[in-house]
C-alpha cells in the first residue's frame, strides 16, 4: 500500500503531519484516505454534525491549486458532504503533499446546499496581524470562486466523484 506524507500549515504555527493511503496517484492530483482524529467537539454545520472523530474521508490534494476538497462519511459510510479548506498553495515533492491553510472553509451538504465557515477566524487572523490584506482577500476571492463555481455546476471537479470511501 503506497502511502502519501501531508504536511498541513496552519498560521501562525500549527503543523498537522501524517501518512495516509493512497488511492490514486495521478501525478497533479493525489486521492487519499484518512479517518478524522484528534478533534475536540464535533463539527456542526447549520446544527448537523458532519464531522467528528473517527469519521472516514477521501481527499483530494490538488497540485497548484487553493483548494482541496475532502469527501466526508460518518462511521456507517454515509456521505455527509464535501469539506473544502480554503489554500494559500499546495505543493509536491515526492511523496510529500504541503498545504497552507487560510482559513476559510466550505461545507457542501449532498443536497448541494453550501456554506462558507470560518469567516470570524479570517477576520482575527488580520487583526492580529497574523495575515496581511492581500492575503485576506486573497482567501475570499478563493472562496467566492469556488461558491460561483458550484451554482454554475462547474465544481466540484469530476474526479471527485469517482472515488468512495471504500472500507
Amino acid at each position: 500500500m503506497k502511502r502519501i506524507h501531508l504536511t498541513y500549515r496552519r498560521i501562525p504555527n500549527r503543523v498537522l503531519e501524517r501518512g495516509d493511503e493512497v488511492i490514486a496517484d495521478l501525478g497533479d492530483v493525489i486521492v487519499a484516505r484518512s479517518r478524522f482524529e484528534g478533534m475536540l467537539a464535533p463539527l456542526k454545520v447549520n446544527g448537523v454534525k458532519v464531522i467528528d472523530n473517527g469519521y472516514g474521508m477521501v481527499y483530494f490534494a490538488f497540485v497548484g491549486k487553493n483548494y482541496d476538497i475532502l469527501k466526508v462519511y460518518d462511521e456507517e459510510g454515509n456521505f455527509k458532504g464535501l469539506y473544502i479548506d480554503v489554500l494559500a498553495y499546495t505543493k509536491r515533492k515526492r511523496d510529500t503533499i504541503e498545504m497552507l491553510d487560510l482559513f476559510l472553509d466550505i461545507f457542501i451538504f449532498p443536497s448541494g446546499e453550501a456554506v462558507l465557515l470560518d469567516e470570524d477566524e479570517l477576520e482575527m487572523a488580520l487583526n492580529y496581524g497574523l495575515i496581511d490584506r492581500k492575503t485576506f482577500e486573497f482567501a475570499y476571492s478563493v472562496a467566492r470562486n469556488i461558491l460561483e463555481k458550484l451554482k454554475r455546476d462547474e465544481f466540484p471537479p469530476q474526479i471527485v466523484w469517482e472515488y468512495e470511501w471504500g472500507y
